[in-house]
């Protein structure tokens, strides 16, 4: 399974804020802006730090999607 933040991008739009303003107002690195750019894990503190910014839930920012670098089956 693979991570997605589609939901993350989909919401800062909703929002109408940029992925610069979430960063600095979570108090998050630019190394875990840059990693949730890529799709990549980061860790539950930085993602609870941009659920409260937001005031959502981990589900409103991420989801598990199928990874289809291994045809869709898991490891």
């Amino acid at each position: 399974m693979a991570i997605s933040y589609n939901l993350l991008w989909k919401k800062l739009i909703d929002l109408g804020l940029s992925k610069t303003d979430m960063m600095r107002r979570a108090k998050i690195s630019t190394n875990v802006l840059a990693r949730l750019s890529k799709g990549e894990s980061v860790s539950m503190d930085s993602i609870e730090k941009i659920c409260k910014v937001l005031n959502c839930n981990i589900g409103d920012v991420m989801e598990f999607v199928t990874d289809e670098t291994n045809g869709g089956k898991d490891a």
